[in-house]
C-alpha cells in the first residue's frame, strides 16, 4: 500500500479543483464533494447535484459574506444557500465581486450558517489553490474517480510543507548592484513552487545578518509597475546589501500578498473602481494579508542564520519571524519615494495595515 503523504494528497485535489473538477474533502466522520467557484461550469454544478445527497450549497469566508451585507456576524467562514437552490448566476455574485453578472439577484431568502471543519477546509483549499476563497459543496462520497483529501492534511499543508522544504540548487549569479551573489532554491517535498534565497556577499551567521523577507512581485520586480514600490525595495535592497557587505533575501513564492497574480489582478480591477488596496483583497473575500513566513524562518534556520536585522516597513514582519524563533535584533527602514500611482496604496498600507514610513 502506498505511504499516505499530505503533501502531495493536496497537491493532487489543488491540481483537480484549478481544472474545474471535483474533489472530495473528508474526515472520521462525513465527507462533502466540492468544486472551486472559480472553475464552475453547468455541467460540473450539474455533476454536483446527482453526486450529492443534499442541495448545493455555497461555502465562502466571513469576509465575504459581510462585505455584501449578508451577514454581520464574525464567523471565519460561512455557509449559504436558498430553498430554491443556488443557480449559476447567484452563485457567481455571490462569491466574485467582478461577476458579469448585470444585475444583482435576490438574496432576500438566502440562509446563513457556521461552516463545520469540512467546509472550512474547503475554502481553505480553494485559497491553496490561488483561487476564489469560495466552493460549491454537497455531502456525499461521489465515486472512486475523484480524488480525495483529508480536511486536517488541508488545514496542515502550510504548515508542514515549509517543514519540508529542502535546498534543491545553488548558482553564483552576479548582480547589476552585487556582483558577489548566489542564489539558492528551496523545494517543499510535494515538488511546489520554489522559494529562492539570494546571498550577497560572504555572510557570517554567527552576526545578526541583514535581512529582507521579499514576497514574489511580477508587475513590480520583472515589469516595473509603478502601482507598488516592490520593484525599488527588491533592487535596493540588494544594493544596500552590497554596500553593507552581506545581507540575504528571501525571494518568497507568495505573489500578492499571498493571493496569487490571478487575485492580485482582480483586486487591481477594484481598486481602478474606487477600493483601496486593503478593501479589494477583503472584497474577494481574502483577509488584507494572507502571507505565511513559516517558509522564510525554515529557509534562514537551513542556511544558518538565528539573528537578523530585517529591512522591513511592516512590523508585522518583525513579529512573524519572532514566533518562528527567528531573533530580530533590529528593524531597518527600507522606505522609497513615492509617485503619482502608488502614493495612495503607500499611504493606505501605513493607516490600515501599520507600515511604517
Amino acid at each position: 500500500m502506498a505511504m499516505h503523504d499530505p503533501l502531495i494528497e493536496v497537491d493532487r485535489a489543488i491540481s483537480e479543483l484549478r481544472r474545474g473538477a471535483l474533489v472530495r474533502v473528508y474526515d472520521e466522520h462525513s465527507s462533502r464533494l466540492m468544486l472551486a467557484v472559480d472553475a464552475l461550469t453547468a455541467d460540473y454544478l450539474a455533476l454536483l447535484t446527482q453526486l450529492g445527497s443534499t442541495a448545493p450549497e455555497l461555502v465562502m469566508t466571513g469576509t465575504r459574506v459581510n462585505v455584501l451585507g449578508i451577514d454581520k456576524s464574525d464567523r471565519p467562514v460561512s455557509v449559504l444557500s436558498h430553498p430554491q437552490g443556488m443557480p449559476l448566476n447567484l452563485i457567481e455574485y455571490l462569491a466574485n465581486p467582478l461577476s458579469s453578472s448585470m444585475t444583482a439577484p435576490s438574496m432576500e431568502s438566502l440562509i446563513v450558517h457556521d461552516a463545520d471543519p469540512l467546509e472550512q477546509a474547503c475554502v481553505t483549499l480553494s485559497k491553496l489553490s490561488r483561487l476564489l476563497p469560495a466552493a460549491l459543496i454537497v455531502t456525499g462520497a461521489g465515486n472512486d474517480d475523484i480524488p480525495a483529501v483529508q480536511a486536517s492534511s488541508i488545514q496542515s499543508y502550510m504548515t508542514i510543507a515549509a517543514h519540508s522544504l529542502t535546498m534543491v540548487s545553488e548558482a553564483r549569479v552576479p548582480l547589476e548592484n552585487a556582483e558577489n551573489a548566489r542564489v539558492v532554491a528551496f523545494r517543499p517535498r510535494d515538488g511546489g513552487i520554489e522559494h529562492l534565497a539570494i546571498i550577497v556577499g560572504d555572510v557570517n551567521p554567527a552576526e545578526p545578518v541583514l535581512v529582507r523577507l521579499h514576497s514574489e512581485c511580477f508587475t513590480g520586480d520583472l515589469v516595473g509597475s509603478l502601482r507598488c514600490d516592490c520593484g525599488n525595495q527588491l533592487r535596493g535592497a540588494i544594493g544596500e546589501m552590497a554596500v553593507a557587505g552581506s545581507g540575504i533575501l528571501l525571494y518568497l513564492a507568495q505573489e500578492g500578498r499571498g493571493i496569487g497574480l490571478v487575485n492580485k489582478l482582480r483586486a487591481y480591477q477594484l481598486q481602478d473602481a474606487g477600493f483601496d488596496t486593503v478593501d479589494a483583497n477583503l472584497q474577494l473575500g481574502f483577509d488584507s494579508d494572507e502571507r505565511n513566513y513559516l517558509p522564510a524562518a525554515q529557509m534562514l534556520r537551513m542556511l544558518g542564520v538565528k539573528r537578523v536585522k530585517l529591512m522591513t516597513n511592516n512590523p508585522a514582519k518583525v513579529s512573524a519571524l519572532g514566533k518562528c524563533d527567528i531573533e530580530v535584533v533590529e528593524r531597518v527602514p527600507h522606505i522609497y519615494p513615492p509617485n503619482q500611482h502608488n502614493d495612495a496604496y503607500l499611504k493606505v498600507k501605513a493607516k490600515k495595515s501599520g507600515h511604517l514610513f
